[in-house]
């Protein structure tokens, strides 16, 4: 890696944190400034603007939260332990994955709206992760772990929309009881798949 690459992975490294606590309109160029100590005109050699530098940040975000979740489902042997470490990992709101909480419910929420480049990275991401866990759950019928007739595509989305909607709910109680709730309702729907 050049000189040029490494300053652009340490902004786009200390700036990660800070758009997704403060939002993308919310985070100024002078605090990624001050979080990097370097001149704004030496963040504007690396990045064209705080448009780019944005998108370079949720895509960090988002290749920091998958790699949590390929660890920990990684470290599981059936399908059953993927599917509940995959819950286990992204809802303790308490600890997130990464710092600020999931950056598909933060810049989704943000983007949605305003940013159509940022929305297009956070709907694949949101594809990518349900088609995650369906496939997850093919895998798990396949070999016998899982009822044949499990409709998985549309338990992958009932999955992903409740526990996103889990941790927004605790975020904003600041605590992981009603992510709890959530994730316990859906471990017992996938307990009642098994063989």
């Amino acid at each position: 890696m050049s000189k040029g690459e490494e300053t652009r992975q340490f902004i786009i490294e200390r700036a990660a944190p800070i758009f997704n606590i403060k939002g993308i309109e919310a985070t100024a160029m002078s605090d990624i400034m001050e979080a990097t100590k370097l001149s704004k005109g030496s963040l504007y050699v690396h990045f064209k603007d705080k448009e780019q530098l944005a998108q370079a940040v949720v895509s960090y975000n988002l290749q920091l939260l998958g790699k949590k979740v390929s660890e920990a489902i990684g470290r599981a042997r059936t399908a059953k332990e993927k599917l509940f470490a995959f819950m286990d990992v992204l809802t303790d709101v308490m600890n997130p994955p990464v710092t600020g909480g999931c950056p598909m419910i933060n810049f989704g929420t943000e983007a949605d709206d305003t940013n159509p480049a940022v929305n297009q990275q956070i709907h694949q991401s949101i594809e990518y992760t349900q088609k995650l866990i369906s496939t997850i759950i093919r895998d798990g019928i396949k070999s016998g772990e899982f009822k044949p007739d499990w409709d998985y595509k549309e338990f992958a989305t009932i999955m992903f929309a409740a526990i996103e909607g889990g941790v927004v709910i605790s975020r904003v109680a600041g605590n992981n009881a009603k992510v709890r709730i959530v994730t316990n309702f859906l471990k017992k729907l996938i307990n009642e798949q098994e063989r």
